[in-house]
């Protein structure tokens, strides 16, 4: 049945109403530039997700669900779209004109993740993805003054298009060989490849949409080109958010306990995708490039958890999308603070920064210990869960190789903070901050710190929530 229950989906229907009031204004000239509005709307709607935690319940004839998994990561969808909004209310890259329609865009997007959390049937969730995704592919060209944009958003709207039409076509196959597309009536069923080969084939292709959005190897090709063309903002919720929604999908895919097969792919992938990304992220020198393949590398990790599966390994991987997004966010307000004028910030760029802005160079060396693994940050205590889930189900040389690519980074994330504090310009650049500026880089790095420090209570929520997935 409808059974619909407007309580349980506050946070969307927080959403719409910002939507439909965005809308207006794209249409109405006299209002277009103004969007200051947007910081105290989206810090409210992180108000909202998070008192909307502990709902729970099914809408929409089954096709809906609120669990503690949906709101958790909506809960991280909103935060980053949030940070995302007050990155992006200085960018002077846009005219006035575009920024009712550069924001519109950006919401109608995370709405897209947003239900991509709860949504759990098949059909449901690829139209949730192509919402989220067709609003990406033309926020990723607003960029006045660089053609790289638009031939950044071509390519990442020609291979997601690929890369959503593989998925449909793994739909097909599911019911083909399981007559459902809801996800609770497939976790009853059989996955194994001797059993049901087409149905477990048809998984395998319905994932990769989700694996061309989390940029794992081989479908990681889109990251670079996409990051440098975009601007610093855009590119911040690009990097981010696009992959929680993939990531809490194949958390649902991967409770289904598919076949070995799946996992030995996966494991194969993720080993590639760490190693590669890491390797090619050595060469690089523009920030946004070296960002792209150092994601290749974490989405080797996080699919290292979904490996793992099981309560630990889903929760794990669950736990450090939210340290994923809240370490790049803070390496991306950082790169936004330094570029006034929207360039492209290279390595040498960072000369001086402890001088010209200690509380930014303070702020990049906590982020880059973070995205290292490195204590006390959340970067190290999300990959301590996801090695532990690894290494409990018994995958030895992955945990090996994750370990062993964990140090490889350190070359060149620790590279950043020795240009911020060891290499002076002759005149340091006088980099102009705000007092609001200030006051979200230090909550960013403070975040980074708490997510380390503390983490078992989320923790522990995201067990039960990974639990009762799994029932």
């Amino acid at each position: 049945m409808l059974n619909f229950t407007p309580s349980l989906i506050i946070p969307e229907l927080y959403m719409v109403v910002l939507l439909i009031v965005l809308f207006v204004q794209t249409v109405t000239d006299k209002i277009k530039d103004r969007t200051d509005w947007l910081a105290y709307a989206s810090l409210g709607g992180v108000l909202i997700a998070a008192l909307s935690m502990e709902q729970s319940g099914m809408m929409f004839y089954d096709s809906y669900q609120i669990d503690g998994l949906s709101q958790f990561f909506k809960l991280i969808v909103v935060l980053g779209l949030a940070i995302c909004v007050l990155n992006a209310l200085r960018n002077n890259s846009l005219g006035k004109t575009n920024r009712a329609d550069y924001f519109f865009f950006m919401f109608m997007s995370a709405f897209g993740l947003m239900l991509l959390a709860s949504t759990v049937e098949l059909f449901t969730l690829y139209i949730s993805l192509e919402l989220a995704s067709y609003s990406l592919y033309i926020l990723l060209p607003l960029r006045n003054d660089n053609p790289q944009a638009v031939e950044g958003a071509i390519k990442y709207a020609l291979f997601g298009a690929v890369a959503t039409a593989i998925g449909l076509f793994g739909v097909s196959y599911i019911i083909a060989g399981q007559h459902t597309t809801y996800l609770h009536e497939l976790a009853t069923m059989n996955w194994s490849f001797a059993e049901q080969p087409m149905a477990l084939v048809g998984l395998g292709l319905f994932s990769l949409a989700f694996l061309y959005k989390l940029a794992l190897f081989p479908f990681h090709f889109w990251a670079p080109d996409v990051y440098q063309g975009a601007n610093n903002e855009t590119a911040a919720f690009a990097a981010t958010l696009p992959k929680v929604g993939a990531i809490v999908v194949l958390v649902r895919l991967m409770s289904l306990e598919p076949g070995v097969e799946i996992k030995i792919i996966l494991a194969i992938f993720a080993t590639l995708s760490m190693t590669l990304g890491n390797l090619l992220a050595l060469r690089q020198t523009d920030l946004k490039r070296l960002l792209a393949y150092s994601s290749v590398a974490h989405a080797g990790f996080v699919v290292m958890g979904l490996v793992a599966g099981g309560m630990y390994g889903l929760a794990a991987a669950s736990y450090y999308a939210l340290v994923y997004v809240v370490m790049n966010l803070t390496i991306f307000w950082v790169i936004t603070r330094i570029s006034d004028d929207g360039r492209n910030i290279q390595l040498h760029d960072l000369k001086g920064l402890h001088r010209s802005s200690p509380l930014l160079a303070f702020v990049l060396a906590v982020a880059a210990f973070g995205l290292v693994g490195l204590p006390p940050t959340g970067g190290f205590t999300g990959k301590l869960f996801l090695l532990n889930a690894a290494w409990g189900e018994g995958f030895y040389l992955l945990v090996i190789i994750a370990a062993l690519n964990t140090a490889l980074a350190i070359f060149y994330y620790l590279n950043m903070v020795r240009h911020a504090y060891t290499m002076d310009q002759d005149s340091p650049r006088s980099i102009q901050g705000t007092m609001i500026g200030a006051t979200v880089a230090l909550a960013l790095a403070l975040g980074v710190l708490f997510l380390g420090l503390m983490p078992q209570g989320l923790f522990d929520l995201l067990l039960r929530a990974s639990n009762a997935l799994l029932l």
